[in-house]
């Protein structure tokens, strides 16, 4: 039998809100962030929905992961972010179906009606087809996934500590992260000053020059998004730093504790007490719910093919950005990548496209400006190209950490990260090396409200 559901119309806060158009949006990132931002105070009643009530800064994830900061640095609640505007309410859920003829949508296994919809929900992992090395490999896109990273070096080097076998200790101070950009390149720089400095200072039997971690890239260089010029800086400081390069090797199989790597030489088997994953994106699965309701078309990571102005054909009211959405109206005809700087500008210019359509104005065509890309390897070292400027080093660093505050959504989480680096560098200790957590919580995470079962 069916489940029954329920149409969902929440009285706004202010009477006079209710003949206002509804703009909902869903996945609080940086590009939904931005757009409820941008439509704070304007003539449109704003419905934010996500599974999770915070919003997660992700390009820190790593150093989460590597003790340097708290869960709560990169994490702050959308009922304060923009849940406190009048015209904005803040909805915990997900989001299940979309009825674009009725223009409904259905999370809490309930329907809420909207006049625009702004669909922003974001990416997940992709393991290219082989979703069972998971287990062994986690990914690093929620809290859940830098926790178990976390967990799994530190319960490995406590281990090492009472080891009397020394390959045995060797192998539990070795980690390979698979993935050369830059989360996989600032993940390996952060593990290796984790690893080395925590093992000389805290640890009393281990030996910081048996650390090893191994970057595994099927590229010839790391960082291949930027000049050539910047991944040969940044693979050499990994290397000085002392993190193994293996360029050029494609990931045959992974399996608890062994990694196993195609190169030009033949095959090579990496053991390691850790593994990590950073090597693939896919969109969220929302896209491919839209397309089913729509009949819009997804390209082969499940991104939803937009229009300029991030619409979908037949429906106007429906927007997608941020890393959902495949945007190629671009000078080169390339899709804009799935990076913060592109989702708030994308955030933005929608929200604003949508008040000047009520209004009745005409709005100037979205035009990304790239500002450039960075990686942050080690403590007060980082890589930068910014727009033909390329930087390396306390310059790169720098201004990594500037950009990094600057698209901070939180003042108090600037203080603390802020505090947090500042304290790293002066004491090369780390403020959250605490084991928390179960074993492969990273697996099948629940979020948002559980649902109820369905009547027999």
């Amino acid at each position: 039998m069916a489940r029954e559901r329920f149409f969902l119309e929440l009285d706004p806060p202010d009477s006079s809100l209710k003949i206002l158009p509804h703009v909902v949006v869903v996945g609080g990132g940086f590009a939904g962030l931005k757009a409820c931002h941008a439509l704070i105070g304007k003539p449109v009643r704003v419905t934010l929905i996500d599974k999770r009530n915070f919003s997660l800064f992700q390009p820190l994830l790593y150093q989460v992961a590597t003790g340097l900061v708290a869960e709560g640095d990169v994490a702050s609640p959308l009922r304060q972010l923009v849940g406190q505007a009048p015209n904005v309410q803040v909805l915990l859920g997900e989001v299940e179906e979309i009825d674009t003829q009725a223009k409904q949508i259905v999370f809490n296994d309930r329907q809420l009606a909207y006049d625009h919809l702004i669909l922003a929900a974001g990416s997940g992992s992709s393991y290219f087809g082989h979703d069972e090395w998971r287990e062994a490999a986690p990914p690093m896109k929620i809290l859940e996934h830098a926790d178990e990273i976390r967990r799994r070096v530190l319960l490995a080097l406590e281990e090492a500590e009472q080891t009397p076998d020394p390959a045995r200790r060797a192998f539990l101070q070795s980690v390979v992260v698979v993935g050369g950009g830059p989360s996989g390149c600032e993940l390996s720089g952060s593990l290796m000053e984790l690893m080395t400095h925590a093992l000389g200072r805290d640890f009393k039997q281990l030996d910081p020059g048996q650390c090893k971690v191994t970057l595994v890239d099927p590229g010839d260089r790391v960082l291949r998004a930027m000049d050539p010029s910047l991944s040969a800086a940044a693979g050499s400081y990994l290397q000085s730093a002392g993190v193994e390069l293996l360029l050029g090797g494609r990931v045959q199989a992974i399996e608890a504790e062994k990694v196993v790597v195609n190169t030009s030489e033949g095959a090579r088997t990496l053991e390691a007490a850790t593994i990590c994953w950073t090597a693939g994106v896919k969109a969220s699965h929302l896209g491919q719910v839209l397309a089913d309701a729509s009949g819009c078309t997804v390209d082969r990571g499940g991104r939803v093919v937009v229009g300029p102005d991030f619409s979908i054909p037949d429906h106007p009211e429906i927007r997608v950005i941020g890393d959902l959405c495949s945007y190629s109206h671009t000078a080169d005809g390339k899709p804009l990548a799935g990076m913060a700087g592109p989702a708030v500008q994308m955030g933005g210019w929608v929200a604003a496209d949508i008040v000047a359509k009520i209004q009745g104005r005409a709005h100037k065509a979205f035009q990304f400006t790239d500002f450039g890309t960075m990686a942050v390897l080690g403590p007060l070292h980082a890589v930068a190209d910014l727009r033909g400027l390329k930087v390396s080093g306390l310059p790169g660093w720098i201004l990594w950490g500037l950009a990094h505050l600057m698209f901070m959504p939180a003042n108090e989480n600037r203080l603390t990260l802020l505090t947090k680096w500042l304290w790293a560098i002066a004491t090369r200790q780390r403020a959250s090396m605490l084991i928390t957590g179960r074993p492969n919580q990273h697996l099948n995470v629940e979020v948002g409200l559980e649902r109820p079962l369905a009547n027999p």
